[in-house]
């Protein structure tokens, strides 16, 4: 063996019987210089004021940060009881009920079309995706002075005279009136995100399947193959998207800040909670504690949807999810069904059997 060869098996041999973790090499003053400012502010801004937040929540702290009086769960049990907060959770249902739908319908809409354009599909994912960089704030201004300002010279009542239907001056004042102007800004700024979501799974669908749905009939493009191959193959996306409104739906702030104020029929869970805590009353042991129960709601919210649709691709646990769900278990086999059965089976081979040895006479007469 040449010298050459022999320190390359030597090098092998060493590699395969070491053992231990891999070492990254650099330097570790270098690592530490760009990790610290990321965990100084990660201390400073969330994992501290967290803290601090459920140790209010067991104190009485009224116009100040500091605990004053040991309450223990009061402020936690005052949230079951309070008409307010149980309305603003109602004033959340309706708007996750309006918007979580529509926003994902749309969404997969655009998904689809942008999905099959030949050319130009950077210029309008770059289009439908700019409304997200816009501040919710400046687009909450936009539709209160421009769009829906109530006066004749506003946009929608302007589209509303050219159909032939009365404008409207109590957008922002009345019921059902208001849930369109904010469901409309919501879409608005948030559709163009979840369209992309939506545009990246659609191009992780390989395409061999839909050229082997093509052979066996389906219609390139139609309806049934989007139901049979497309939206099936788009169930973790589904779910990611889903999950991922219903915890933006939670957070609704600003445009029912800024758009139709404390009022107590339009007020999400966190407007309420503002008020509690940064209103006139600066009751912020209260406060941290109602945003501790709804950080509670989210989570379990999220449970119970992971839980339903998953993000797996397991059809088969889902189904029985639904089945425990809608009541529908299996009943269970007795003995003397599995008996008729099996001998249903043995009768049905049998025939077939002879069946075959029927056929099979007559070509040996024939061949004969």
């Amino acid at each position: 063996m040449s010298a050459p060869s022999a320190t390359r098996a030597d090098a092998t041999a060493a590699t395969s019987t070491r053992t231990g973790p891999t070492r990254i090499k650099g330097n570790g003053l270098a690592f530490w210089l760009f990790f610290t400012p990321f965990l100084v502010g990660l201390c400073v801004f969330t994992i501290l004021p967290l803290i601090w937040g459920g140790t209010l929540s067991l104190f009485e702290a009224r116009g100040t940060v500091l605990p004053t009086k040991f309450v223990g769960l009061d402020n936690f049990r005052g949230f079951l009881v309070d008409t307010a907060f149980l309305q603003s959770l109602r004033t959340f249902l309706v708007f996750a009920v309006f918007i979580v739908p529509v926003t994902m319908a749309v969404s997969l809409a655009l998904a689809v079309l942008v999905n099959g354009l030949p050319r130009f599909q950077t210029f309008f994912r770059s289009v439908f995706f700019l409304p997200t960089a816009c501040s919710y704030v400046v687009a909450c201004v936009v539709w209160r002075l421009s769009l829906f300002n109530g006066l004749e010279s506003g946009i929608v009542n302007q589209l509303l005279g050219v159909v032939g239907l009365d404008s409207i001056s109590a957008w922002l004042s009345a019921s059902p009136y208001w849930w369109i102007v904010l469901v409309t800004v919501r879409l608005w700024l948030q559709v163009g995100f979840y369209m992309l979501l939506f545009l990246a799974g659609l191009q992780a669908i390989p395409t061999q399947m839909y050229e082997a749905a093509s052979v066996d009939g389906l219609n390139p493009g139609g309806f049934t193959m989007f139901r049979l191959i497309t939206l099936p193959q788009l169930r973790t996306t589904s779910a990611a998207v889903l999950l991922l409104l219903l915890i933006a739906s939670f957070q609704a702030f600003d445009e029912f800040y800024n758009l139709t104020g404390n009022n107590p029929e339009t007020r999400p869970p966190l407007v309420y909670l503002y008020n509690i805590a940064l209103g006139p009353q600066q009751d912020f042991g209260r406060g941290s504690a109602g945003a501790l129960v709804l950080t509670a709601i989210m989570v379990l919210a999220g449970l119970l949807q992971t839980w339903l649709v998953g993000f797996g691709s397991n059809d088969d646990a889902t189904k029985r999810r639904f089945g425990f769900l809608r009541g529908r278990r299996r009943r269970p086999v007795d003995a003397a069904e599995t008996e008729t059965a099996e001998e249903l089976e043995a009768t049905g081979s049998t025939g077939s059997t002879g069946s075959t040895e029927k056929t099979a006479t007559p070509e040996k007469e024939v061949r004969r």
